[in-house]
């Protein structure tokens, strides 16, 4: 009977052991989901993330700001990077349901950049002028300085985060042209623009590779400005911006705070860098 007993005490023991590193590994995993923006960031801190904390596991997946935003409210991610602030709409929802506000902690910064094809001689263009471009108004280069060339397109789709920045600080909220490409990600949107010499896009400066980002101005008489580090940080650069992470406040402590307090220190900021965006000021390190 005793033996018995025994046998029975320690298969719970293992049942037990197992459950609590069942626990510990559930706890160790972080979901990440949205921006297609800080993609290529976001994957680069889970890779680093993951060597020099053995036993975590950060899986990253994009898809837009808007989706990740949904899934951080339906409580399908624990962490949404987002390259656009959540609307006032967004946080009353996740409010209504959770009965608290997400905690918004911002990441790293970005020189939301205008992209030309290399063969374009246009150096710089102005809020109003790219307004005029993107809406429609203007569809041949020569109308602002540039060859007798039409214009071609590129853009992202309305659930990207730098689609309704873009949309929101640059086009005074008027409706992209109907001719624009709608482009699944950052990286779509470089890949049709370096192929196509009559091409223009948008998008995060970490991935201006292979096509030329030009210097922006806010009148059109004004100076224009370059998106660079310096320029970025003192928001000299007019589409300059801040990018994010969302999470719960449920999660504000254990495996989540931790791997998003390493993102935004030392190690984390070096990365950012590394990939090509700007990383935050010390004061909000």
């Amino acid at each position: 009977m005793r033996r018995g007993f025994h046998r029975m005490s320690k298969l719970w023991v293992v049942i037990a052991t197992l459950l609590l590193s069942a626990a510990a590994h559930a706890e160790n995993n972080i979901t990440v989901k949205g921006s297609d923006t800080m993609l290529i960031l976001g994957q680069k801190w889970a890779e680093v993330y993951m060597k020099t904390h053995p036993g975590s596991s950060v899986q990253v997946t994009g898809g837009g700001s808007g989706t990740g935003i949904a899934a951080l409210q339906n409580g399908t991610t624990d962490i949404c990077n987002a390259s656009r602030p959540m609307k006032p709409s967004e946080v009353g929802e996740f409010a209504k349901k959770y009965k608290t506000r997400p905690h918004e902690y911002k990441m790293c910064l970005d020189g939301l950049s205008v992209y030309v094809n290399e063969s374009n001689p246009i150096k710089k263009l102005s809020f109003s002028q790219i307004e005029k471009i993107f809406t429609g108004q203007v569809t041949n280069w020569k109308e602002v300085g540039g060859p007798d060339a039409p214009i071609s397109l590129y853009g992202r789709e309305n659930s990207s985060g730098t689609y309704e920045f873009f949309k929101d600080h640059v086009l005074n909220k008027k409706d992209f042209a109907p001719a624009t490409k709608t482009m699944p990600g950052t990286a779509a949107v470089i890949e049709g623009v370096a192929k196509d010499n009559g091409g223009i896009g948008y998008g995060g400066i970490a991935y201006g590779k292979g096509v030329k980002h030009l210097l922006v101005s806010k009148a059109d008489d004004g100076e224009g400005i370059e998106p660079t580090e310096a320029n970025v940080i003192t928001m000299k650069y007019p589409i300059s911006r801040f990018l994010f992470n969302y999470v719960s406040p449920a999660s504000d402590s254990g495996a989540i705070a931790e791997y998003i307090k390493w993102c935004i220190g030392k190690e984390g900021q070096s990365l950012v860098k590394e990939i090509g965006y700007y990383p935050l000021p010390k004061n909000l390190q």
